[in-house]
């Protein structure tokens, strides 16, 4: 059902591994150091799609005849803001008490080529949490540390499971990978 290439996932993310492993596709990691920065003037729905083609395009040229990369990037939005993956603990605070008690978009974007093509698309999800308290917060912060992840949180954690009270969309798009886009994009490949 996929097609013979040797995949690569272009992402270090455990999260990402994890899912692209459940689809029971064999796949190698390799990654290519770049600068997660986009133009000012970029949609912010094409902001995580552009990011995840910056990194596919960085690992291109290394690419063999037979391989095919999938890189992706996933971005946290709520009141046209961007979050991002926090660089502390008071600034994920910040963040958390954001989502608390409202519907906040995650965009993830995804790029694959192998050397003959190229394709990119992204997925969104609404996700609302309950109102949080700072307890909760500080709970999570303390036995999860989640300064790796936009918008500071993990739906698959502790805080997914108590505090997500609704979604509209993909649970792996917020993961970090739209696999059941990415299963098709790859079942069609030619």
């Amino acid at each position: 059902m996929i097609p013979n290439r040797k995949i690569i996932l272009g992402s270090q993310s455990p999260r990402r591994k994890e899912l692209l492993a459940g689809l029971d596709i064999d796949f190698t990691i390799r990654v290519a150091d770049i600068v997660e920065d986009f133009p000012e003037d970029l949609p912010i729905p094409q902001i995580a799609e552009y990011i995840a083609r910056k990194k596919m395009h960085a690992l291109r040229d290394s690419m063999r005849e037979e391989e095919l990369i999938i890189c992706s990037d996933t971005i946290v939005v709520i009141h046209n803001e961007i979050l991002g993956k926090p660089v502390d603990r008071k600034e994920a605070t910040a963040m958390l008490q954001k989502l608390s008690g409202n519907t906040h978009k995650v965009i993830t974007g995804v790029a694959m080529a192998d050397q003959f093509k190229e394709i990119s698309f992204s997925d969104q999800t609404l996700v609302t949490f309950k109102k949080l308290t700072l307890e909760e917060i500080d709970y999570y912060l303390d036995h999860y540390q989640p300064y790796d992840k936009a918008g500071s949180y993990g739906v698959q954690e502790w805080i997914g499971m108590m505090g997500i009270v609704k979604m509209d969309g993909s649970y792996f798009t917020v993961m970090g990978l739209p696999v059941h886009l990415i299963y098709d994009y790859l079942s069609k490949w030619s």
